[in-house]
């Protein structure tokens, strides 16, 4: 497997203001949608983060918005990222439809 580079800046005092670099939220979903996300974002090598504000290996079982997960991609990506989500959200279920 080939060493990745490094993506993000450390610190924001490091970067200007609206550096194309700088994350933006595309996403909000519980944790296995996120997964699926994050296949399809890689699939186009897209690089993404998700953040949480929950140990997922340590608390698997969540309540409503406590399980939350934002998915963040750098800026100059994410205008392709979010018009792939809804590509797939408005995709047809399971290819052709019968009429009754």
């Amino acid at each position: 497997m080939r060493r990745r580079g490094r993506l993000f800046a450390a610190s924001k005092s490091d970067r200007p203001a609206g550096d194309a670099d700088s994350l933006v939220e595309i996403h909000r979903c519980d944790q296995a949608e996120a997964l699926v996300v994050k296949s399809l974002l890689e699939s186009d090598a897209i690089p993404m983060l998700l953040r949480s504000r929950l140990a997922h290996s340590v608390h698997p079982f969540t309540v409503g918005a406590q399980g939350e997960v934002v998915i963040l991609v750098p800026a100059r990506e994410a205008a392709r990222a979010a018009r792939m989500l809804v590509r797939i959200v408005r995709a047809p279920e399971g290819g052709s439809r019968r009429r009754a």
